[in-house]
Order: structure tokens, then sequence, then C-alpha cells
């Protein structure tokens, strides 16, 4: 059997982060009452400047400070894995890689732009940030790197998954962080939301209204930390796509097909965006996949126009693929990706024609984990669980045409705080779900009335 495992050592460790503003800029966001371009003045009420600065800036490379890479250390460079043993139960000639990012202290991807992004905050004298999460891995690592650097941390998690993920609850608090189940008391916008259902599972998009509220409302305290979807964050994770291509040299062989699940876009982007580089500037021709949960369409059933990011329009609007900001996801178990917009340069992508996106139901795609997970020996989040499905699929298409393909996927996170996902799955209690077509048209009528193209 050929090598299994592709390494770099700390030499290695990329210096600069894949801006693909130089090469696909794409509109600036409009401010949530005027509907003119966000200027700094709003955004910096929010954001650490040096990260507002990200998102505007051209330049191919931007520099990794040298705290931030003395921190990657910890976990970084990630390991890329060949899946032998997957190959092998799944008979098929196709050559399946993939970029393990779940070896970070708190088990995800997430773990790179958190550390960044604290940097930057205590950089220019902040103190605090407030943030959201959905499943917890993001609540996760911006504790982890608050407390690297001294600073607080004030995370709204999606009511479902504070009560299906208690032990995620528990790692963040253990970093020191103030975690609080959103919707909740402590906002207008939550207070807003428990009037309409004391109940409410809650939505990320509802846990970013809370998060930007609590910082816009504290007086310059706090800032405002987001783990996915804006280009800073998407920025951050290029990390692994720029490892994974160093990497793919030492397997000597490219990748016909890169593959990352997609919610906000983060962990998609961070795998992905320096291959469509490649194929923008060095006539690659790479198919790259976003693959999402059929309960929450927002690629494959969504929309390409202006909306707010988060639920009671207090942030900026965006052009981007949504399904309605006031779209209400389901109870499914993959937390991550229960968003009901796409990052914008991820949605620029796919409405350039540059990638592909896919949507498959809950069922399936654990089935598809746990085969991995019997194959490979690690559990993969169910988030993650979305990019090896269509992996395996992509493999199950080689062997019926006979085509050796070179598939790479980015195993985002591991699966050890979800066992109480996989019990339900083999309970048999998950559900399969397609979001009804009338509940996506619903929330689509309350669109921000955007004149400009």
């Amino acid at each position: 059997m050929s090598r299994t495992r592709f390494d770099l050592s700390e030499s290695d460790l990329p210096r600069s982060w894949y801006n693909l503003n130089a090469d696909l800029p794409t509109p600036a966001p409009l401010h949530p009452v005027t509907h003119q371009p966000v200027d700094l003045a709003f955004m910096s009420v929010i954001s650490p400047r040096g990260l507002i600065a990200q998102d505007m800036a051209r330049e191919e490379a931007i520099e990794i400070p040298e705290p931030v890479r003395e921190l990657y250390k910890l976990w970084r460079p990630t390991p890329l894995m060949r899946a032998h043993r997957l190959e092998k139960v799944l008979g098929t000639p196709a050559h399946i890689y993939y970029k393990n990012e779940g070896v970070s202290p708190v088990g995800s991807h997430k773990a790179n732009t958190a550390v960044a992004q604290a940097f930057y905050l205590k950089e220019e004298g902040g103190k605090a940030f407030t943030t959201e999460t959905g499943a917890g891995q993001w609540g996760s690592a911006l504790s982890m790197g608050c407390n690297f650097f001294g600073l607080g941390c004030e995370v709204y998690m999606v009511r479902l998954s504070y009560n299906q993920k208690p032990f995620r609850r528990f790692v963040m608090e253990s970093y020191g962080a103030q975690v609080y189940a959103s919707p909740s008391s402590r906002t207008a916008a939550g207070r807003q939301f428990l009037a309409l259902d004391p109940k409410h599972p809650g939505s990320l998009g509802m846990a970013i209204s809370e998060g930007i509220e609590a910082a816009a409302t504290s007086s310059g305290a706090k800032k405002y930390s987001l783990g996915s979807f804006l280009p800073h964050v998407l920025l951050h994770q290029t990390v692994i796509g720029e490892e994974s291509l160093k990497q793919m040299e030492l397997a000597n062989e490219y990748p016909d097909i890169v593959i990352g699940c997609a919610g906000g876009g983060s962990n998609f982007a961070g795998i992905t965006f320096p291959f469509v580089r490649e194929n923008l500037r060095h006539g690659q021709r790479t198919r790259i996949i976003a693959v999402e949960p059929s309960a929450c369409p927002t690629l494959t059933r969504g929309t390409y126009t202006w909306d707010s990011a988060d639920a009671a329009g207090i942030a900026p609007i965006c052009k981007m693929y949504t399904l309605g900001h006031g779209f209400v996801p389901p109870g499914i178990h993959a937390g991550g990706l229960r968003y009901h917009g796409m990052a914008p340069q991820v949605s620029a992508l796919l409405a350039g024609g540059h990638i592909e996106a896919q949507a498959f139901d809950q069922v399936d795609v654990f089935e598809s984990g746990l085969l991995f997970g019997r194959a490979e020996g690690v559990l993969p989040a169910p988030e993650s669980n979305h990019a090896v499905h269509a992996a395996i699929m992509e493999a199950r298409q080689c062997t019926l045409r006979g085509e050796r393909k070179v598939i790479l996927f980015n195993l985002s996170g591991h699966g050890n705080f979800d066992m109480m996902s996989y019990a339900a799955f083999a309970r048999g209690e998950l559900q399969r779900y397609d979001h009804p077509q009338a509940a996506i048209d619903e929330a689509l009528k309350d669109l921000p009335n955007i004149v400009q193209a």
C-alpha cells in the first residue's frame, strides 16, 4: 500500500493568507438603514479596524502576523491523509484524500480565524468579543482565542444546539466565556423573538442579531466577532488550502475534485479558495463542490440577491444566496449549517460558474459519515459528513465509469462532541427532510428593497 499520511513541518507553515478579493471582487455590503455602502465609521462600532481593512483589501497575499503563526503551531500544519481503507471499502479506482482539521485543540477548523481575530482585537486595545455559535464549534474556538489573548468572550448559542450539545457549552465556559441560549432576554432582538415564541429554537441569524446588538450597545467595551461569512474570516481559513497544495505535491498528485461542506462558507473557502486561484490564474480545471443540507438549501434553492445578514436587520445587507433572513431552520443535527445566507464571496463564485453546489439529506450524510469512521477511524462532525458523503458519491461515480480521479475534501472537524446526533441516527430517529418551497417563498417576501444592481 502506498503512503497514507502527508505531513509538513513547522517551517512549511504558510506565511500569508490568500485574498480572493484580488481575483474576484464582490459588491460592498450596504448600511441596513440607508442602503448605501457601509463606511468605516459604521463598521468600526462593531468590528476591529484591522479586520475591516482585510475585508476591503485587494492584494493577493496578506501576511499572517507572527503571534498568530506561533499559535497556529499548536496544531498546524494539519495532516493530509490518503483514505486507502475507505477506497478499499468502496472498491473505487478513485484516490481519496482528506485534510484533517479536527486535530486543532477545539476539534475544528474554526480555530484558524479565532486566534487571528483575537490577535487583531488585542492589538487595537480591545477588551472583549461578543459572538454567535450554532453547533458550538465556533464558540469553542473563539473562547480559546480570547483566552490566549486575555480577552472576554460573550457567546449567544442557538437554543436548539445549546440544548443538544451541552458539552460544547462546557468547553466554552472552561475557557472563560459566558454562554447564553439564543434567543435570550439579554437583548432587544432576543426579547422580540421570545415574544413570538417563548420556546423559540433559535437560528444563526437570530444569534448574530444578539451578538451584534450586544457589541453595538456596549459603548465600545465589546466588539463583535463572526465565525464565518465575512471576507476576513474566509481569508484566515485559506491556510488550509495553502497547506493542501504543498501536501498534494508531496503525494505527487493534483485534485480533480475539491469538496467542502457549506453553511456560512468558512471551511469551504479555507480548502477551496487557493484551488480557485489555481483555476483562475494558472489554468487548472479542478471541479470545486460546496455541499449543504437539503433542510437548509441556501446555494441550491436560495436566491442570489441582497439580504440582511441577520434576522433582526441590524447587520449590513449583502449580495448573496439567501433563503430570506426570516428563515427558521428545522432541528437538523448539522447545527453549523443552519444559516439562511451564504458568504458573498462563495455566492459570487457560484453565480459566476466557478464552483458547483449540491444538497443532501441528513440521513444519507450520517450513513456516509459512519462508513468513513469505520474505515478511517475518525467520526466526522455532522457538518463534515456532508463533504464525506459528496466525496463518496463522486468515488462511486468513478467506479461506475472506470475513472481514477483524485478527490480531496475538508474534514472540517471531528464528531466527538456530537455523539447524541450519532445516537439519534443509530436509533433511527433522524428524519429525512427537504425544506418546503412554500416556506422558502414566504421567507423571501421580506427581502430589503434594494434598488442598485
